[in-house]
């Protein structure tokens, strides 16, 4: 996601400096000021920033700050994977906006990334966000796929499966992954968590964290046939949250048939470097 505007001119007294220069509580207020006015605003402190910075490998060195005079004016993340990266959060701040500062750190994270050999940059953004979607265009990005973040209530939690460890379940969803999975969601991410729980209903498997009596589904592999079968079967812990699946996933269906609604809806994008 990316809070970004479409930029008329350029912000001549524009600095960029590694994020790995700031501490993380500065981090953590420059991000929530970035988002400040957006469509889904994101409020993080020193802790669950740094959190979301390991588990989506975020670069530090590699991610920009924009400074003007002394003040920190908005951020750029840059997730990196062997020769993949992942734009992992975009910021300007209010007073900041339209003057160009969105592209320039988004420019400068292409730069970081080409100096560090990789060949994809990817990105995911709110449909909505009209400005950003056409700064992205402009900077030669294109769309993948549509994806969606849904959620279900855990009313009539009459479904059973089998639960099992994680590593048992991702086995099985390995075997039969058809796609690749979003960065949030890649087998890298799982690897950061030690919460992580598997679940086996008939011929479906997923695996999922329980975080406050919620359902986060991280991966799962299943048919059209059985999708309703595992989420009977997930929401029997509480409501099920699905995010960033693809628009066309038979999970996604059957969630909003059992009463489930779509909470978001973005744009997945890549950029060939």
């Amino acid at each position: 996601m990316g809070a970004l505007y479409d930029p008329p001119a350029m912000d001549a007294e524009l600095e960029l400096r590694p994020a790995s220069s700031f501490e993380a509580d500065e981090l953590a207020a420059l991000f929530t000021r970035g988002y400040e006015g957006y469509s889904i605003p994101l409020q993080v402190d020193a802790a669950a920033l740094s959190s979301m910075m390991r588990t989506f490998d975020v670069d530090l060195d590699a991610s920009r700050v924009a400074v003007r005079g002394d003040e920190p004016v908005g951020l750029a993340n840059l997730g990196i994977r062997d020769r993949r990266g992942w734009v992992g959060g975009v910021g300007v701040v209010v007073e900041a906006r339209r003057r160009g500062v969105g592209r320039v750190l988004m420019e400068a994270l292409h730069d970081e990334a080409r100096a560090r050999g990789l060949e994809v940059v990817r990105l995911e953004v709110i449909e909505d966000n009209h400005a950003a979607i056409r700064l992205y265009e402009q900077l030669g990005y294109e769309l993948v796929r549509e994806l969606a973040v849904a959620t279900l209530a855990d009313e009539a939690a009459d479904g059973e499966g089998e639960e099992v460890a994680a590593d048992e379940a991702l086995g099985v969803i390995r075997t039969r992954r058809r796609e690749r999975e979003p960065w949030q969601r890649e087998d890298e991410t799982l690897a950061h968590y030690d919460d992580l729980r598997g679940l086996v209903a008939g011929d479906t498997a997923a695996v999922y964290r329980l975080s406050s009596g919620r359902v986060t589904v991280l991966q799962y592999a299943v048919e059209e046939r059985d999708a309703e079968r595992l989420l009977r079967a997930l929401r029997v812990h509480g409501p099920v949250a699905l995010f960033n699946v693809p628009a066309d996933d038979p999970a996604l269906a059957a969630l909003v048939l059992l009463g489930g609604s779509v909470a978001v809806r973005q744009r997945e994008l890549t950029l060939r470097l």
